[in-house]
């Protein structure tokens, strides 16, 4: 392709070019937690977003690949966690393939709806799932909020180029 006079050489969508784009876009960090037949689920997600404030409603997206998707495809509640920047390891954990999410150092308790609820985050959400929407290789699911607690300590966890990240002032 040829360039565009001060927007330099443009590419053709690819994977890599959705990638390299959102590398360079900050997100806040959730992880997501579920209870199947076998024990609790989760996943890192980058993807959270507010749908709705009436009634209360959020988004995020997961891989149909990912090793979580059996199990929040047929959940009916999910936790919906907001991670502090003290959470760089719990991040990294809940995002690494075969890892035990929920095993030691990793605090949590059985929350409403047999949701797990992550401890020391700075804020949760339960929330009933509405519906998952077919997008591309990942699910779009759209929940609705049935109970949660705003009141963790802190300041967020980010994601950027590749890393997890904090503020700075």
């Amino acid at each position: 392709m040829t360039a565009i006079p001060g927007l330099g050489s443009p590419h053709l969508a690819s994977p890599e070019l959705l990638r390299s784009v959102f590398r360079r876009h900050a997100a806040g960090v959730a992880a997501i937690t579920a209870s199947g037949e076998s024990g609790p689920v989760g996943f890192t997600a980058t993807s959270l977003s507010s749908v709705s404030a009436d009634p209360p409603m959020l988004s995020f997206g997961i891989g149909t690949g990912a090793s979580s998707w059996p199990v929040i495809s047929r959940a009916t509640h999910v936790g919906v966690h907001i991670l502090g920047e003290h959470q760089q390891a719990l991040a990294a954990t809940f995002a690494r393939s075969g890892a035990d999410r929920f095993g030691a150092p990793t605090s949590w308790r059985d929350g409403p709806h047999g949701v797990p609820v992550l401890d020391d985050v700075l804020a949760w959400l339960v929330c009933r799932v509405v519906a998952r929407v077919p997008a591309g290789d990942h699910r779009i699911v759209l929940a609705e909020v049935v109970l949660g607690d705003p009141e963790g300590a802190g300041r967020p966890l980010l994601y950027h180029q590749g890393r997890f990240t904090a503020l700075r002032d």
